[in-house]
């Protein structure tokens, strides 16, 4: 299981506390009363240095004082034995302690600590009472004799005492301690959380997330570096993912030039290889004499003529078509008549619509102009690709209409002719350059296929639409343009 760090300094520090309370009170208990019963050694010297002091100043209250406060019990004695002052209460005792020592009457129950040439310290352990003492007993310097004891039981006692008490208090305070370190630690880890946090949003690449914790102390400073990485990684990934995206889009390019070269190719070799088979056959039977009848020659040159006419038609064709797919012919934006441009259509057509024996209606939006917005001869050549589709298709009835309806900003203009419907689930596909619905169409009626992917280009490029539709009796084709304010047209 993952341990927080929290944890960790939290128990950290209450080890150290156990630890630190658990040598103090050990060294407390081993060695504090080895250092009472030396500072009592001590005070037991000093009193006889206050003893033997000159000090004018020196008074009997001080020393008594002294000896009461350091719990010390004295006799001093004449040469021969005779109590001079004590503060003991059983000065009898205290004689006969002063006669053992004097007339060097050692027991087994004392320990000689320290002696010099004036005096000597023992410890002494009453057996009845169980108590042991500190003594000191030699020559002052007048030649007194000197006897001072405390009792060392107290000493002991208070040791042990003083350690409980230590031991009790710090584990109070331990406990104590570890509320506030708890408090504090949770306080101070929480921006190392944060900071943690962060580091695992970043780690899944998001690099939104901020540090908010704040604060002046490295883990501040940290999380403010952790901010600006974040910024600049997040910076970095848009620009590599922009970089990406535009070498994908160059790559794809690139396949659809490619795939649109092949295809260009292809088709027009397909479309290219009828055209040149006849007039290669018809110049072959010129060069052969195969025919001397005049007309006939005449028919073979017209076919060689037409055929070559019908190629160029249709190279012009797909450059047009290949321009506008690669967008090296912008479209020129203008303001022109709608309505003229289409008379101006039907006129250079009339000849071709009498030998389609078309029955040809322009209902016209009004008499003024139809002022809109686009590329005047690029819609031209929309209207005319319209037209000639409308008369290699036309059937029936043989009407060929044209006429408008508006959308409020948007003019849609209709072409209609009666013929066969195209299929529903190729609607979509005769946009498609060298597409053909009726696989089987000839030439003398059919198309190149390309004249409908030329009007889906120039309606693409200037961001209109173009759809064909099936009605009752025939197909209706349509296409949409801006329509302008009037004033706009000159």
């Amino acid at each position: 299981m993952k341990k927080s760090l929290k944890l960790k300094v939290a128990v950290t520090f209450i080890t150290v506390m156990v630890l630190t309370l658990g040598v103090i009170s050990g060294v407390h208990l081993l060695f504090s009363a080895k250092v009472y019963k030396n500072e009592k050694i001590n005070v037991l010297e000093k009193s006889r240095d206050m003893m033997n002091s000159d000090d004018p100043s020196f008074n009997a209250e001080q020393f008594e004082s002294f000896c009461s406060v350091n719990g010390l019990t004295y006799v001093v004695a004449d040469v021969n034995l005779s109590n001079i002052y004590s503060n003991a209460k059983d000065g009898a005792e205290m004689s006969s302690r002063l006669f053992g020592n004097v007339s060097k009457q050692e027991e087994d129950n004392t320990k000689i600590l320290k002696t010099t040439d004036q005096y000597s310290i023992i410890e002494i352990r009453d057996r009845v009472q169980n108590i042991v003492y500190l003594e000191l007993w030699g020559n002052l310097d007048n030649n007194d004799y000197y006897l001072v004891y405390t009792p060392l039981d107290s000493i002991n006692t208070a040791a042990r005492i003083a350690t409980r008490f230590y031991l009790y208090v710090g584990l109070a305070a331990t406990v104590f301690s570890a509320v506030i370190v708890w408090m504090i630690t949770r306080k101070l880890i929480r921006p190392i959380q944060e900071l943690t946090e962060l580091s695992q949003e970043m780690a899944a690449l998001d690099f939104d997330a901020r540090y908010t914790s704040g604060g002046e102390d490295e883990i501040g400073l940290l999380g403010k570096n952790f901010n600006i990485m974040s910024s600049h990684l997040k910076q970095a990934i848009i620009e590599l993912q922009e970089a990406n995206q535009q070498l994908q889009k160059d790559i794809d390019e690139k396949i659809q030039i490619d795939d649109m070269r092949k295809e260009f190719l292809a088709n027009v070799s397909h479309e290219l290889k009828t055209p040149i088979a006849l007039i290669q056959g018809y110049a072959e039977g010129l060069k052969e004499n195969v025919n001397e009848d005049p007309e006939d020659r005449e028919f073979y040159c017209d076919v060689i003529i037409d055929e070559a006419n019908k190629m160029n038609r249709m190279v012009k064709q797909l450059m047009t078509l290949n321009q506008l797919e690669f967008g090296s012919d912008a479209c020129s934006m203008g303001y022109f008549d709608l309505n003229g441009l289409i008379k101006g259509v039907i006129m250079n057509s009339g000849i071709l619509l009498e030998e389609k024996e078309a029955n040809f209606t322009y209902e016209q939006a009004d008499d003024g102009p139809l002022v809109v917005c686009g590329d005047e001869f690029k819609i031209e050549e929309v209207v005319t690709n319209y037209l000639s589709n409308a008369m290699n298709h036309l059937d029936g009835d043989r009407n060929i209409r044209v006429r408008h309806y508006f959308d409020d900003s948007v003019v849609i203009t209709e072409v209609f002719n009666n013929g066969s419907p195209i299929p529903e689930n190729e609607l979509d596909n005769i946009w498609v350059k060298f597409y053909k619905v009726d696989k089987a169409r000839t030439r003398e009626y059919g198309g190149s296929g390309i004249g409908l992917s030329i009007v889906k280009a120039i309606m693409d490029a200037h961001g209109q639409r173009c759809w064909a539709e099936n009605r009752s009796d025939g197909v209706s084709f349509f296409f949409t343009m801006q329509r302008a304010v009037s004033h706009h047209y000159k």
